[in-house]
């Protein structure tokens, strides 16, 4: 019989804490984030711990495992460490962000602020449980319903090399996050200005850390002191006698049963309280990355290299989206006028033969360049020489044979007789007559040589605008 009413919780909520911290941890990896990541690593191997623990040793308490508990229990002490550390490095990156002078960032700078990250989230978690087995009483302790369990000798020398890393870490944390509030508060007209000289980091995920740092600065001292108070009043504190005497018999393995374990009050909220923290992590870091914009953009990549797997080709995102309501309006209406308005038009090509001459005219015309030469029966005009001995300029225009009182149809009678084929004026259709400039033409042409011009002009003009209107 289940004596545990809550069993299936905490293991639930330990796999999902597992799985939901390591989803933003990609871009963090390609953001350089190295306390993020690392902020992510350390609470995803603490949640999988303790989900593996919850289930193997439900309702009992068996020494099934001892190698899995000889490393579970020390990383269990690495990860009380680690992610204090990691909130360090958050805090610190920030106030760094926040107080830069220098635009320009090299990859050496980067380089080296990982390796102090590194450093803070690795080296001090390395060094903990290494000095844990300083006050390590016996090798490790099993608790019915919750798993293996650390052995931590209660006597002062274990305040000062593994409960107090904690506290000092969130005590270092707060100051960070402190100068750094105080920072963003000074330069927040500049805000935006100093994280463009950031390209891995923009305004939304600075936010987000920040509230991740302050979450840490008001939750890491009080919790710690917290779990410290009810520790100590559930074990009472014990002298250190010596060496010997602290690892007397170390390669025990104390096995606690629920009913013995639960019976202490206290120390069932030490415990209890110590291993929900860690999906509460999770969680907490869930919801601050796993909704921003480059998740979601992530998690649509995901999910269509998943269905792709299967042969299914999602349709992309712009053919998704609605056209704007003007937009279908516009083909509506287009649609309506083409079907029932616009006649049905094809473009037609003619063959184009080559040409000779510059006033050749289409194939519709009737009549070609060397029939409308014999129509007006006369050559292409010639400009006179002109004579040296004449000093008038070329560009003088003698209208010596005009006069005010002078008529069209005085100009037409001038025509000569040797043409009875030309095409006067008044034989042209009113709405096909062209409007023409007076000619110029130099001093000394006769009134023939200008009645043929006159003749071939108006002849020519006739012609090209039948041609056209054709």
């Amino acid at each position: 019989m289940n004596v545990n009413p809550t069993y299936p919780l905490f293991p639930i909520f330990a796999i999902l804490g597992f799985i939901v911290v390591l989803m933003p941890l990609p871009w963090h990896l390609q953001a350089w984030n190295s306390g993020t990541c690392m902020y992510i690593v350390w609470t995803a191997l603490a949640c999988l711990f303790q989900f593996v623990n919850s289930v193997v040793w439900s309702n009992n308490a068996l020494n099934v495992a001892p190698i899995w508990c000889d490393i579970s229990t020390k990383l269990f002490i690495g990860a009380s460490v680690g992610i204090p550390a990691a909130g360090l490095c958050i805090s610190r990156r920030l106030y760094k962000i926040a107080v830069i002078k220098t635009v320009a960032v090299t990859r050496e700078d980067k380089r080296r602020s990982v390796m102090v990250d590194l450093g803070i989230t690795i080296g001090l978690p390395v060094m903990v449980m290494a000095l844990h087995y300083v006050v390590q009483g016996h090798r490790f302790d099993i608790l019915e319903d919750v798993g293996c369990w650390p052995s931590i000798y209660n006597t002062i020398p274990a305040y000062f090399l593994v409960f107090m890393w904690p506290t000092l870490l969130g005590c270092v944390s707060f100051v960070f996050s402190a100068l750094n509030l105080r920072a963003f508060y000074k330069r927040r007209l500049e805000f935006s200005q100093l994280l463009t000289s950031n390209s891995s980091m923009n305004v939304g995920q600075y936010v987000r850390l920040m509230a991740l740092a302050c979450i840490e600065m008001s939750s890491t001292i009080p919790i710690s002191i917290i779990i410290l108070c009810i520790t100590n009043k559930a074990v009472p504190i014990q002298p250190w006698i010596s060496w010997d005497n602290t690892h007397y018999d170390f390669s025990r393995v104390v096995l606690y049963p629920a009913v013995v374990w639960k019976s202490n009050p206290d120390y069932v909220a030490s415990v209890e309280m110590t291993r929900w923290l860690f999906p509460a992590c999770g969680f907490l870091f869930f919801a601050l990355f796993g909704f921003a914009a480059e998740a979601r953009k992530h998690y649509r990549a995901a999910f269509v290299s998943v269905v792709k797997f299967f042969g299914y080709k999602p349709a992309s995102r712009d053919a998704q989206r609605p056209s704007p309501g003007w937009k279908r309006n516009l083909n509506k209406s287009l649609d309506e006028v083409t079907s029932s308005s616009l006649p049905v038009y094809v473009a037609s090509f003619p063959h184009h033969d080559k040409r000779e001459a510059s006033f050749a005219f289409s194939s519709k015309s009737s009549t070609s360049a060397s029939d409308l030469e014999k129509g007006i029966n006369c050559s292409s005009p010639t400009l006179p020489r002109y004579s040296q001995e004449n000093s008038v300029s070329p560009t003088v225009t003698d209208f010596s044979d005009f006069d005010s009182s002078t008529k069209r149809s005085d100009v037409v009678a001038m025509r000569s007789p040797s043409h009875p084929c030309s095409m006067g004026i008044d034989d042209v259709p009113a709405s096909h007559r062209p409007f023409t400039l007076p000619s110029v033409l130099p001093v000394g042409v006769n009134g023939a040589r200008m009645s043929r011009c006159l003749d071939a002009g108006i002849a020519i003009s006739v012609q090209t605008q039948y041609a056209i209107a054709l």
